[in-house]
């Protein structure tokens, strides 16, 4: 798949003319980050980068040509080159990279870093001619690289245009060596040297000083006048003055007269059929051209110093020089162009000859040879598909006519799984479709086995539009064709019939089809499908209850994903998720806290509608510390999102319970009644989703005081937790039973109640579902403590409940907000400093932070404004309230909070 002359850098340099004073002023390039050689083509960047590193330990060399305008492609052989200038220190990344195992070369880019770390050398990365690189996503990675790269590493790039990578701040921080076309054109010295080491007879100094005036010291210009000398000596003089003012055109015109013109018919034919490729070996072009002495002729042309680059390492690789193949390209468009499609045809075939399908499929494209492009995409299709080349794959798909794709069943089938695979779901039911129907219009008769691969992905594409039934039906059909050694298609419908299993509430079924599916993706090294079945495992363990088990399942997938190098893929995210789901649940919001932001890190590259979970984690935390105005933030960006976005039930009832913890916080029952108005029922109870969506509303109902709805609805849920093993959605609903029974004054059943799912919390280890209803039921935990007939354990956790309730870091989350404010300025008894003296809502929220024992940096994190600011509110309602200190901040919030009824 990858081309090792890529990585090499020129390896003859002999004809080069050394140029000390280009190579002193490179001598502390490593005291940079970036060494920008910029020139338009023919300037001699690539030989001068090649001589100043000739000599110069752990560099890696990377040839750009237009095919790397990709980031796969692009980070790759990056990635390679790093590799080879540093001892293979980074191999991991690498694997990571070639199993297309990230989410953006940012993310991949951090893994590299951290891998690295421990490497201390000296090394230079070249990357060679990376004008051609237009992709966003590559610059975009690259710029980060500059700003967080380790000091021992300097990177160095050749261009003909100033790269969007940050130049300007690199400039002003002192960061940028750039060599520009004025330092790359020779001077009169070198010009002289230039022309005595090419051209026997003597030549003026005078003749050579106006020829480099001329062309302005250009070493492309002067090294063709160079070779138009040594072949005519006497017309060196006219070869001068033929250049004045010359521009690309008149190059080209110069090129094909002084010199292309002058070569045989046999050498131009030749070199017009090698042009076609960007790099080559005398192997490849045995195979384009038909010669058997190809070798032969690419020698005698390296001999001329001007036509080929030869490339370090094995197999004689060569490539033109840029300038000399514009040329030839120029050259062939103008002379040759009804050839086109048969060199590119040829250029194809020589590449399958070297095993390269991807370079092989570049040509067959642009060769518009549809049985071509067919055998290729037939015969090697797959196994590109799996290397990830997956929007060449497309772009080749595209090309082929109907009657070729939809008579072959597996090209529509590669076709279906590249939308697949790149999340397109609701294109991939229409490919299906428009296949079948086309399949059957032309009497094409599938086998069971390709029928099977269709079948799992129509299952994959059922299970994703929330079709259990369908799903089921589909991936129990699909094991029935599949032969046994298609192991991919095997594995996706076995994972589907789990999933379906989870969706109607069938946990033992489910779970025995995950850890079936998990070992059969490992034992066939689908490590993406393992990563998947373990995390279903774990919320079929979390709905049974066994929070414990479902989180050191957790902690598998992670060492998973380390494994195998899965950091930055989107189930990555999934993991941490769930991670976050059960540290929420047991309390521990500072890791919860971590692991959602980790989540967002690795969902930035991708829509930001993916991001809901995060975000809604994130107001529930906050909301569980009672930092409202940071919750606020949070649920303004789930509104912007749901508003904008179709999601599943899962998704939105994990949004509507932060909402709903919210409101009730702000005492909100405006926005719960808007709320409940505009909601349904779940057609069903038998999973966790569809009893967090039916709990949300008994929780509704419940701050409505609407008891008698929410008792009706919480019995129906529970008979269907019972039927279905649903064991922690069982417990949640019971801690909402005992505030029904404590509203309906029924304390026995209440205390009973509590006391039953304290008990099991006592294995689950859950807290936070307490504290979202603590208001209700603080009395309550108070009473079995004086009862005192509560097991040890027991009491430990009803007394750290308590705490947790009562604890002055809860009490002081002093809402602060309009409401409080203007239930305080109401008083009759509030101070008339405070009323003749009003604080801004800002300073009455910096008010409150001080209460709660922030410091101002901490304030500055909350309220998200700098520091000064912060500052000058302090001093401000400082003078506002007569008060000298945070001593007397707090004394004063503490009389305020007695004055409105609040214990502080």
């Amino acid at each position: 798949m990858w081309i090792p002359s890529k990585l090499t850098r020129p390896a003859r340099l002999h004809n080069a003319i050394l140029r000390p004073r280009l190579l002193e002023s490179l001598n502390q390039a490593n005291n940079y980050r970036l060494v920008l050689f910029r020139s338009p083509a023919g300037y001699g960047k690539t030989t001068m980068a090649a001589q100043w590193l000739k000599d110069i330990p752990h560099t890696g060399w990377f040839n750009i040509d237009e095919n790397d305008n990709e980031s796969f492609r692009f980070v790759n052989y990056f990635l390679q080159a790093i590799n080879k200038a540093t001892n293979n220190s980074c191999l991991k990344t690498q694997a990571m990279a070639e199993r297309r195992q990230f989410a953006c070369i940012t993310t991949l880019i951090n893994a590299l870093f951290a891998e690295l770390a421990d490497y201390q050398e000296i090394c230079y990365i070249i990357l060679d001619d990376y004008h051609v690189i237009n992709d966003d996503s590559i610059h975009e990675g690259m710029r980060f690289f500059l700003k967080h790269m380790p000091d021992n590493i300097t990177l160095i790039v050749t261009s003909r245009t100033i790269p969007p990578l940050g130049t300007a701040n690199l400039r002003i921080r002192d960061l940028l060596l750039e060599v520009d076309h004025d330092s790359l054109a020779f001077d009169e010295e070198e010009t002289q040297r230039f022309f005595h080491q090419r051209v026997p007879d003597h030549v003026e100094s005078q003749l050579l000083s106006n020829l480099r005036q001329q062309v302005e010291g250009w070493p492309s210009a002067l090294q063709l006048i160079a070779l138009h000398a040594k072949q005519k000596p006497n017309l060196l003089a006219d070869s001068a003055h033929s250049l004045v003012n010359f521009n690309r055109s008149h190059l080209w015109d110069y090129l094909a007269e002084e010199v292309f013109d002058q070569l045989s018919e046999d050498i131009k034919d030749f070199l017009l059929h090698c042009s076609i490729l960007d790099i080559f070996n005398a192997e490849l072009i045995t195979e384009l051209t038909g010669r058997s002495d190809a070798l032969a002729m690419l020698e005698t042309l390296n001999r001329f110093g001007l036509f080929l680059t030869p490339l370090e390492g094995d197999n004689n690789w060569y490539r033109f020089h840029n300038l000399f193949a514009e040329f030839l390209r120029h050259q062939r468009y103008a002379t040759i162009p009804q050839q086109r499609n048969k060199l590119h045809e040829s250029a194809a075939k020589a590449w399958i000859k070297q095993h390269n399908y991807q370079q092989a499929l570049i040509h067959a494209l642009k060769s518009e040879n549809q049985p071509l492009l067919t055998d290729l995409l037939s015969a090697h299709g797959w196994s590109m598909f799996h290397q990830g080349e997956l929007n060449l794959l497309e772009n080749a798909i595209e090309k082929l006519n109907q009657d070729i794709l939809f008579g072959s069943p597996r090209l529509c089938l590669l076709k279906a799984w590249l939308a697949q695979s790149q999340h397109r779901y609701n294109d991939v039911g229409e490919l299906l479709s428009q296949s079948e129907t086309e399949l059957i219009s032309r009497d094409l008769t599938l086998d069971d086995a390709i029928q099977g691969e269709f079948n799992a992905l129509r299952a994959q594409v059922a299970i994703n539009q929330s079709k259990p039934q369908q799903a089921l039906k589909l991936a129990e059909l699909s094991l029935g064709q599949l032969p046994a050694t298609t192991y991919r298609s095997r594995i996706v419908a076995t994972s589907v019939i789990g999933e379906v299993h989870h969706c109607l509430g069938n946990l033992t079924q489910a779970l025995s089809m995950m850890q079936q599916t998990e070992k059969m993706a490992r034992q066939y090294h689908f490590y993406h499908q393992a990563l998947w079945a373990l995390l279903q495992q774990s919320e079929i363990l979390i709905a049974q209850g066994a929070i414990h088990h479902a989180f050191e399942l957790l902690e598998n997938a992670t060492k998973l994903i380390q494994e195998q190098h899965l950091q930055q893929v989107p189930l990555h995210e999934f993991t941490l998720r769930l991670k976050a789901q059960i540290l929420w649940c047991w309390h521990r919001l500072d890791e919860s806290e971590q692991c959602t932001h980790k989540c967002i890190e690795i969902l930035t590259p991708f829509d930001k509608s993916k991001s809901l979970h995060a975000y809604s984690m994130l107001a529930r935390i906050a909301i569980s510390r009672g930092e409202l105005d940071k919750a606020t933030r949070y649920l303004d960006i789930c509104h912007d999102l749901v508003k904008n976005t179709s999601y599943h039930i899962d998704w939105l009832a994990n949004h509507d319970f932060s909402c709903l913890l919210y409101w009730q916080a702000k005492n909100d029952t405006d926005a719960i009644k808007e709320w409940l108005k505009n909601i349904t029922l779940p057609k069903s109870y038998c999973n966790h989703f569809q009893q967090l969506h039916a709990r949300n509303i008994v929780r509704a109902y419940l701050l409505l005081k609407e008891t008698d709805q929410a008792q009706q609805l919480l019995n129906t849920m529970q008979q269907h937790c019972i039927e279905h093993d649903l064991h922690t959605d069982h417990h949640r609903n019971a801690i909402i039973q005992t505030v029904l029974y404590k509203q309906a004054e029924q304390p026995q059943q209440a205390l009973t109640t509590l006391n039953e799912v304290l008990t099991v919390s006592n294995n689950s280890g859950m807290i936070s579902d307490f504290l979202c209803v603590g208001d209700d039921i603080n009395t309550l935990l108070q009473t079995l403590v004086e009862h005192k007939k509560l097991d040890e354990l027991t009491l430990h956790r009803c007394q750290y409940l308590l705490r947790e309730m009562t604890s002055k870091e809860r009490a002081r989350v002093v809402h602060f907000d309009e409401n409080f404010v203007d239930k305080l300025l109401a008083l009759p008894n509030i101070p008339e400093l405070i009323r003749s003296s009003p604080l801004t809502q800002r300073e009455w929220q910096v008010l409150g932070l001080i209460y709660a024992g922030y410091s101002n940096e901490q304030i500055s994190n909350e309220l998200d404004v700098a520091a000064t600011t912060i500052k000058t509110h302090i001093r401000n309602l400082y003078q506002k309230l007569n008060i000298i200190n945070r001593h007397q901040a707090i004394e004063t919030a503490e009389s305020l909070l007695k004055l409105i009824g609040l214990a502080a």
